[in-house]
C-alpha cells in the first residue's frame, strides 16, 4: 500500500460498520424529543460524514470504491439474515419470532435501503467533488453541508417511498420523510466542526490534496 495512504482502511472499516449497525438497529422505532424515527437514524449521519471525509481527502474515485464495498456488505448482511431466518429452528430454541421481529429482512425494505443508499451516497460524493473544484478547495463547510442537504433529501425520499408507499397513509409518509431529513441533516451540520478537524488531520497525515479535475464520475466505473 502507498505509504502516504495510512488511514484509508481505518475510515473504510468505520464507514462499513456504521452502515451495517444503522441498518440493524433500524428495527426499533423510537421517539427522541419531537422526532419519531427508526433507530438507525441516530447513527446513519456518520455514514454521510465518512463519505464527505473520503471524497475530500482521497477523491471521488476512492470514495466510489468504498460506496460499492458498503453496498456489497449491506447486501451480504441482508441475504444472510433472510437465509438464516428461513432455516428451521433447532428443537428447544424458542426465539424464532424474536429473530424475525428484529433481524427479519423484508425484500421491499432491502431494495428500498440499497437503492436509497447508492443514490444518496453517490450524489453526496459527486457534489462534494464538484464544489471543491469550483471553490478551488476553499469553503469546506459549503460542500459538506450542500452535499448533505441534497444527498440526504434523495436518500430519505427514495427509502420512504419505495419501502412504504401504498402501505402507510400519505400524511404519515410525509411526516416520516420530514422528521428523518431534519434530524439527519441537523446532526451532520452540528458535526461540521469535528468533520473539519478530522479532514485537516487526515490531509496532513496522508500528505495529499485531491482535486477531481479529470475524474470519470460514472458510478459504475471500477
Amino acid at each position: 500500500m502507498n505509504k502516504k495512504i495510512k488511514f484509508y482502511d481505518v475510515i473504510l472499516g468505520l464507514f462499513v460498520a456504521s452502515l451495517i449497525i444503522s441498518n440493524v438497529v433500524s428495527a426499533k422505532i423510537l421517539k427522541l424529543g419531537p422526532f419519531t424515527f427508526d433507530g438507525g437514524t441516530i447513527l446513519f449521519p456518520l455514514v454521510y460524514i465518512f463519505g464527505d471525509i473520503f471524497t475530500e481527502v482521497y477523491g471521488y474515485a476512492k470514495a466510489r470504491r468504498i460506496i460499492w464495498i458498503g453496498f456489497m456488505a449491506n447486501l451480504l448482511m441482508a441475504g444472510v439474515f433472510m437465509a438464516v431466518g428461513r432455516l428451521a429452528p433447532a428443537e428447544g430454541w424458542e426465539n424464532q419470532s424474536a429473530y424475525e421481529a428484529i433481524l427479519g429482512m423484508v425484500p421491499r425494505i432491502v431494495v428500498a435501503s440499497l437503492t436509497a443508499y447508492l443514490a444518496g451516497e453517490f450524489l453526496n460524493s459527486y457534489i462534494m467533488a464538484k464544489i471543491k473544484i469550483f471553490t478551488k478547495g476553499k469553503k469546506l463547510y459549503l460542500r459538506t453541508i450542500s452535499s448533505t442537504l441534497i444527498g440526504q433529501a434523495v436518500d430519505t425520499l427514495l427509502f420512504v417511498v419505495i419501502a412504504f408507499a401504498g402501505v402507510l397513509p400519505a400524511s404519515l409518509l410525509f411526516t416520516i420523510v420530514v422528521s428523518n431529513y431534519i434530524f439527519k441533516c441537523g446532526v451532520e451540520i452540528l458535526f461540521t466542526p469535528i468533520t473539519y478537524k478530522v479532514i485537516g488531520l487526515l490531509k496532513r497525515a496522508e500528505e495529499q490534496e485531491v482535486f477531481d479535475y479529470h475524474t470519470n464520475f460514472n458510478p459504475f466505473k471500477y
